[in-house]
């Protein structure tokens, strides 16, 4: 159906407005490449209020305020509308009350940037367009290359040779004109942009492409939509809508961010939202030019020449003017810049897989390998809403990520030739008769309060393979301990009948027990007489509020690895 509100390109840098064409990508009157969409809200916010719950769950749904006039388009394929999940058990890990994930793996080519190609495909298609050109790391041209295909547009895609193969060759499959450069990516974008310009051909130019930036709107619009269904009064027609304390994104250029931001200010200027959200934006530390300028209170951000990290979706070294837009939401709504290292967010990539079955791309890792850091250091406080980007799934895996030992090997015995005759299931029994005998380490977490059993057995997963052995009070403890002889024991303090100093005294009082590690954990702050005779035993002291702190995972890891090398007991 035709839209009914009129889209104008104001300029902003003189403030000339005048109606927007995507094939004029600049201020006719100053010549900026800096434009930003406007649209009749009053008008929107009558039509939504009036037909928006009569709408599929999908981005074309909120099409008043997006630069195309027919919606759906005939290219619609399912793009937005993805689900917001509710943290199970990452969220009582860091103490939040309400943690949710927007699922972006949904859309589909399985990342985020569908909705910035199917809004830019859509508004190409109405305008006559018929070529175009992008440049990459990887999901921007397999999103394009799909939406493209299937409007009949040629496409150029400029990708820097890092890229890995997989992703290379599934834009290729769709008759994509590839073209590897060999540079970093800032400077591939330079490439594909003098490209065009001899050409005279659309590209995308991320943050200064209007399309671009308002598909990425339709993130806010959405998760206010799908957070006042999780509100304890949800009924249709609630105003205002509910809006998170903070949205989390990691970040290459910032368009993410970006457009969203827009899209919260648009909320609250039609008044469907009273307040605006915090953001935290995440950059991998070997690409961080923001979180730079941020720490030295810098509203522009020098170029970080040579990025240095495994996570190549996110090396971008010159976020040039998008930056500043952020810088000054930042500072007027609050939120924050922060760096994770590749391997914290290889570490949370494993986590969220193994705690709430989401297998995401390292450039989301890297966005919960934040949030966590966040939440240590009490930027995020417990009862705070908040909404992390799940902006991809995690295909193809790089080796790296998993390591060498992902996998068993399980070879059935053949029969050779003349032998007497085995029964059908001999070898199969065998095979898996000795991957059962595999010997994990084995972990006894002593803990009467079972949700605090729960997160620990989920962060024991999240580290690797474990035999986890549970007692709920010191009695079964100690029987379970006699007969098992675990390699760890992590034990709580206080627990009603026999306490963990008692269990402590018992289990170093036998020889069959007195040499297992223990970690004890506790809630109640020790007096110095408690303390030493925690020390006295050997026993390794945790609070329970540094559950998730690296002195207290690196304490497990370093005593299970112990255990794998054969310098601890056999």
């Amino acid at each position: 159906m035709p839209t009914a509100v009129k889209i104008t390109a104001r300029c902003l840098d003189c403030g000339a407005s005048v109606p927007f064409d995507p094939a004029q990508p600049r201020c006719p009157k100053c010549g900026s490449e800096w434009l930003q969409a406007e649209y009749d809200y009053d008008l929107a916010r009558t039509i939504w209020l009036a037909h928006l719950h009569e709408r599929p769950f999908s981005l074309w749904r909120y099409h008043e305020l997006l630069p195309i006039r027919e919606a759906p388009p005939t290219i619609a394929m399912g793009a937005g509308g993805t689900p917001l999940l509710r943290s199970i058990h990452l969220a009582p890990m860091l103490k939040l009350s309400n943690l949710f994930i927007k699922d972006e793996r949904q859309n589909p080519t399985s990342s985020f940037k569908d909705r910035q190609a199917a809004v830019t495909i859509a508004t190409l298609k109405e305008a006559g367009l018929t070529e175009m050109v992008v440049a990459s790391t990887g999901n921007v041209a397999i999103a394009y290359s799909a939406f493209a295909a299937r409007a009949g547009i040629k496409l150029w895609a400029f990708l820097t040779s890092l890229v890995p193969q997989e992703k290379m060759r599934e834009v290729a499959i769709y008759g994509t004109r590839l073209v590897k450069v060999t540079a970093t990516y800032d400077e591939t974008k330079k490439v594909a942009a003098e490209f065009a310009r001899q050409r005279g051909l659309y590209i995308d130019r991320g943050s200064r492409s209007i399309p671009t930036v308002e598909s990425m709107k339709t993130l806010a619009f959405e998760i206010v939509e799908q957070l006042t269904q999780f509100a304890p009064d949800a009924r249709y027609g609630r105003l205002p809508w509910r809006v998170p304390d903070w949205y989390i994104q990691a970040v290459s250029g910032g368009l993410g961010p970006l457009g969203v931001a827009k899209g919260f200010r648009e909320l609250y200027h039609m008044g469907l939202i009273d307040r605006m959200p915090k953001l935290g934006i995440i950059q991998a530390a070997g690409c961080d030019p923001m979180v730079r300028a941020w720490e030295q209170g810098k509203a522009v951000a020098d170029p970080l020449p040579r990025p240095s990290t495994h996570i190549t979706t996110l090396a971008t070294g010159n976020p040039g003017r998008t930056y500043t837009f952020l810088y000054e939401y930042v500072r007027e709504h609050g939120g924050v810049f922060a760096r994770v290292t590749d391997e914290e967010a290889f570490r949370a990539m494993h986590m969220l897989a193994k705690m709430e079955g989401l297998s995401v791309e390292p450039a989301t890792a890297v966005a919960f390998a934040g949030l966590i850091q966040l939440v240590r250091e009490g930027v995020i406080q417990p009862h705070e809403v908040v909404v992390v980007n799940a902006t991809g799934h995690t295909m193809p895996i790089e080796s790296h990520i998993l390591g060498d030992r992902w996998a068993r090997h399980v070879v059935l015995a053949q029969r050779g030739e003349g032998a007497a005759a085995e029964a059908p299931q001999e070898g199969l029994v065998a095979a898996l008769s000795n991957l059962a005998a595999e010997r994990y380490p084995r972990v006894l977490i002593v803990e009467d309060h079972e949700p605090a059993r729960v997160l620990l057995r989920r962060i024991l997963q999240s580290l690797g393979d474990y035999t986890i052995l549970e007692a709920k009070d010191g009695y079964e403890a100690l029987e379970i301990a006699q007969r098992e002889v675990p390699d760890l024991i992590i034990l709580d303090l206080m627990m009603p009948g026999l306490d963990g100093f008692a269990v402590l005294d018992s289990l170093k009082a036998h020889p069959n027990t007195a040499h297992i590690p223990v970690i004890v954990v506790t809630a109640k702050s020790l007096n110095a007489r408690e303390q030493q005779r925690l020390l006295s035993q050997q026993a390794k002291l945790m609070y329970k509020g540094e559950f998730l702190s690296d002195e207290f995972l690196n304490e497990i890891r370093s005593v299970l690895a112990q255990i794998r090398n054969g310098t601890g007991r056999e």
